[in-house]
């Protein structure tokens, strides 16, 4: 059985990356989504256990003392991580997994799992990436300068993917990481099996 696609999507904050995997995630029901555990607070509409495991700092050091975890990292003054379980066991029966991580626990995850397909999203320009943060309402003067320095270092690590995709469009964004996933599918070594003719001409 053909082991299923490990793809990691990731960028800077306020990229958009929640938005464009909610679009492939409609568009390819095939696909499953992995859900990460943060111990930030839930946003309006959000809801423990469909777009995060909501834990506490004492709940997340647990899960990390009991190798939970097949990443985790520190962002922004919180505790985000990807859980282990059925990750491995998912892949094995042939699903594909989608990770929507940042981009310091996207790198920890390759060093594991080199095999993955790691797609970089990145905003048509700083401004335009300014004006989504600036969209949330939840940034004071100093917080949104210290998101954009860091959205300009993150956007550097970006170099270390597979390949890059820029948000202009939430649709021209999943196009293309849809056109990604299929050539993936595609490719000789994933299926090395389908060379096995039988003799007899």
């Amino acid at each position: 059985m053909q082991k299923g696609l490990l793809i990691v999507v990731s960028g800077a904050s306020g990229t958009g990356k929640g938005t464009v995997c909610k679009k492939i995630l409609s568009d390819l029901p095939e696909v499953a989504y992995s859900i990460s555990a943060t111990t930030r607070a839930p946003r309006p509409g959000e809801v423990d256990g469909k777009e995060y495991y909501f834990l506490s700092v004492e709940e997340f050091k647990s899960w990390i003392a009991d190798g939970k975890f097949l990443e985790h990292a520190e962002v922004y003054g919180n505790f985000y991580g990807t859980p282990l379980n059925k990750i491995e066991e998912r892949l094995n029966r042939g699903e594909d997994i989608l990770l929507e991580i940042d981009v310091q626990g996207a790198l920890n995850v390759k060093r594991k799992c080199s095999e993955g397909v790691y797609i970089f999203l990145l905003p048509p320009s700083l401004e335009e990436l300014k004006r989504r943060i600036e969209g949330r309402g939840t940034e004071t003067p100093e917080s949104l300068s210290r998101r954009m320095k860091n959205a300009l270092a993150e956007i550097n690590v970006g170099l270390e993917y597979d390949y890059v995709v820029v948000n202009d469009s939430i649709e021209n964004a999943a196009e293309k990481i849809k056109a990604i996933l299929t050539a993936e599918r595609l490719k000789v070594s994933r299926n090395e099996d389908k060379f096995n003719f039988d003799g007899g001409f």
